[in-house]
Order: C-alpha cells, then structure tokens, then sequence
C-alpha cells in the first residue's frame, strides 16, 4: 500500500506540473511591462511622437520569427497611445531587470525610444520608425534607424506583420538589416561521442516479493509446527 500511494503522490506532482506550466508561459508571453519615464520620450508613429513623462504598459500584441508587434497603454490599460512594429535583438548580457534604451538627441529634445529587453530574456525588441522620421534620427544620432515605409500610426496590425523593413544610415541611405539587428552567437559545435547502448533492463521487483511473501509463510507454518510438537 505505501509504493502504490507513494506512485499515486508522484502521479499527481507531474500532472500539477503539466497544468501549471503552460499559464506561466502564457504569462511569460506578452512580456507585459510596467514602466515610468522621468522625462519625454519619442517613440514610433506618425512624425515625432512624443510621450509625457509617466507610466506605461508595454505588451506585446503579436509575435512571428522574424518580427514582434509591441503595444504601449496607459498606467490603467484602457487607452493604446501606440502599436509599435519591432525587430528582435540579441544582447550578450542578460539581466534580470527590465532595460529601455533610446537614441541620445540634441539638448531639449526628447529621447527616442530605441529597443526594450524583458528581464531574463536574450532577445529585446529593436523599434522600427517611420521611414521619413528614421531617416531624420539617423542624421541626428549619427547611427542607423530601423525603418518602414508604411504610416505605423494608421496601418492595421494584419499590414504591420508583413511590412517590409530595412535599415537607414546617418547619409539616409539605406543598409543591411544584418548590420544593425545583432544576431545571436554561433554556438560551438559540441564534440561528437561514441553512442552508449542502452543499458538492459532491470528485473522487476514482484518476483523478489512473492518470494519473501513465500518464506514469512513458510516460516510462521514452521514456527506453528514447533510450538505444536513442544506442548
């Protein structure tokens, strides 16, 4: 009875797992991130749109491999100030903290949001600009801007998801995508080994019971036996 409770004890902690792990990644998901700015940040949309300093929900909206769709709320969730198309991008470093950064602009102008890493995870969330705005903050940056041709603020999400994107230098010329989104490191190739044969099976432990079962009753009739020739 205790083996085939401790089985049962077991069973149940692996099917709790099974349940609990998906809604943790579905939590995980949308990386759903509260953040509070000091001071204004531009962020993507139709010419320089600007955020005043306070508190923000990032979610993200939709993923694919190649591209996230990056929504921004207000402190309460009831009003979108923003549906932003991103890139993902790798950092080397990963923290435990969330991590916003922006592209520096001349003095009394407002930062402009640049990429956004959720904590734990090696991939961020690069931000793509309107074309025309990106190539403005490439020449002020002096460094290369996400972009797309098409008007974020006003596109439908199903049109952010195959919007095509590319990458403007401070000339405004467009580059190489691979230049400005970092991918990840090549990992090493792991050394090959010689295939273990499995090991065989072990024998199962009923037969080595019903044996013991088998002696205690031999015993105890033994024992019965005795007592009986002693009286």
């Amino acid at each position: 009875m205790t083996l085939l409770r401790t089985l049962a004890t077991a069973f149940c902690l692996v099917t709790l797992c099974v349940l609990v792990v998906p809604t943790a990644m579905a939590d995980d998901s949308n990386r759903e991130t509260v953040v509070t700015f000091s001071g204004p940040v531009e962020v993507p949309g139709v010419g320089a749109q600007t955020l005043p300093a306070g508190t923000y929900v990032f979610k993200i909206l939709d993923s694919q491999s190649d591209r996230h769709i990056v929504q921004i709320f207000n402190q309460d969730k009831t009003h979108v100030f923003t549906t932003i198309l991103a890139i993902p991008n790798y950092r080397l470093r990963v923290t435990d903290k969330t991590v916003i950064t922006f592209r520096e602009r001349p003095a009394g102008e407002p930062e402009a949001l640049r990429a956004w890493f959720y904590p734990g995870h090696a991939w961020g969330e690069q931000f793509v600009y309107a074309k025309s705005r990106a190539i403005e903050l490439a020449k002020e940056t002096n460094e290369p801007v996400l972009a797309t041709p098409i008007e974020l603020a006003t596109a439908p999400v199903e049109a952010l998801k195959t919007a095509p994107v590319e990458a403007v230098d401070p000339k405004g010329e467009p580059m190489e995508l691979a230049k400005v989104v970092e991918p990840p490191p090549v990992a090493a190739a792991e050394p090959q080994t010689a295939a273990l044969e499995p090991l065989p099976k072990t024998a199962s432990p009923l037969p080595l019971i019903g044996l013991l079962g088998l002696l205690a009753l031999f015993g105890g009739f033994a024992l019965s036996l005795g007592s009986k020739r002693t009286a």
